[in-house]
């Protein structure tokens, strides 16, 4: 990661002066106080691995306050935080919830008025990621926000694992390669929401959650070949009829829902400058059409088209 800020060399009179500057500069709408009389210290280092901007930011006791949108400029728009607790704790407030993250737990933070402090020696990951990918799969952000994705679940613990290992080696990474490897992160967050959410969601909304749970591990398992309705409703905890019932509600079939969003992933793939030199058959086999031959007939009974003809005329359009 690249070192953006740190008050090291910097005159402790001048130390969280320079702070505030250095977030009002980066966009970041926040009023904020300190919560101790020591020596302020802070230090905001950043990476961007494929689209997924991330900033580790590590600073003494701190109330951090946003009223309106927490970030002045649009290239934020559209966009949430994963915040992942690296050290140290601290307290969340939004959308009506208050919660508390230890290291190894995250939440979701969207660009509403929020309140968050920090003990000394707090450290976090904060990972930005589009609001859509998240509700699409889960429904409105005001469903999870502020809710601490904890620990102990298996899953936050492999999205901590995750993206400590993907910083760690995304220098040896091809820059496709780390895109993909981004973009995987990105569902196993969205998996780990939906983990967390089934906890405690009341009763009457339990179904809805279940497809949200689905959908995630769709999102997440998209290249199995083998990912079918059986295996899916055994991932999720219900069976087969409940989960068919459950998306019969939604007006989807569960066959019909995979499909498409294996016939859509291949077609943003297909007009990806990224993995533009990776062969069709490859791309097809990556969102689990067991052959080219099946993934040209439903890509072209979708679109119109063949997959060939689809991303060369991508790249007519983006000339």
């Amino acid at each position: 990661m690249q070192t953006l800020f740190s008050t090291d060399g910097v005159h402790p009179r001048d130390s969280f002066k320079r702070w505030r500057e250095t977030l009002f500069d980066l966009g970041a709408n926040l009023q904020q106080q300190r919560l101790d009389d020591g020596l302020f210290s802070g230090k905001i280092d950043v990476i961007t691995i494929g689209s997924v901007a991330m900033h580790r930011v590590s600073q003494t006791a701190l109330r951090s306050e946003a009223t309106g949108e927490m970030f002045r400029d649009s290239a934020h728009e559209g966009m949430v935080l994963a915040i992942l607790q690296l050290a140290g704790a601290a307290t969340f407030d939004q959308d009506g919830r208050n919660s508390v993250q230890r290291p190894g737990d995250f939440v979701v933070s969207d660009q509403r008025p929020v309140v968050r402090t920090t003990s000394t020696g707090s450290a976090c990951l904060s990972i930005q990621l589009p609001r859509e990918r998240l509700e699409n799969v889960l429904g409105s952000t005001r469903l999870y926000t502020a809710l601490t994705v904890g620990s102990d679940l298996a899953s936050a613990t492999l999205v901590s694992t995750f993206f400590r290992e993907l910083i760690r080696v995304q220098h040896q990474l091809p820059p496709d390669a780390a895109a993909r490897m981004a973009s995987a992160g990105t569902d196993l967050i969205v998996a780990s929401i939906a983990e967390r959410l089934a906890r405690e969601i009341p009763r009457p909304l339990h179904g809805t959650v279940v497809v949200q749970r689905a959908k995630a591990y769709v999102e997440a398992n998209l290249g199995d070949t083998t990912l079918d309705p059986p295996q899916l409703a055994a991932a999720v905890g219900v069976s087969l009829r409940r989960l068919q019932e459950l998306f019969h509600g939604h007006g989807q079939h569960i066959s019909d829902w995979i499909w498409q969003r294996r016939l859509e992933t291949a077609a943003k793939r297909l007009t990806d400058p990224g993995v533009r030199h990776l062969p069709i058959g490859t791309l097809a086999y990556g969102c689990g059409f067991a052959s080219q031959a099946h993934f040209a007939r439903r890509f072209k009974a979708q679109y119109g088209m063949t997959p060939s003809a689809y991303r060369a005329a991508s790249l007519f359009t983006a000339s």
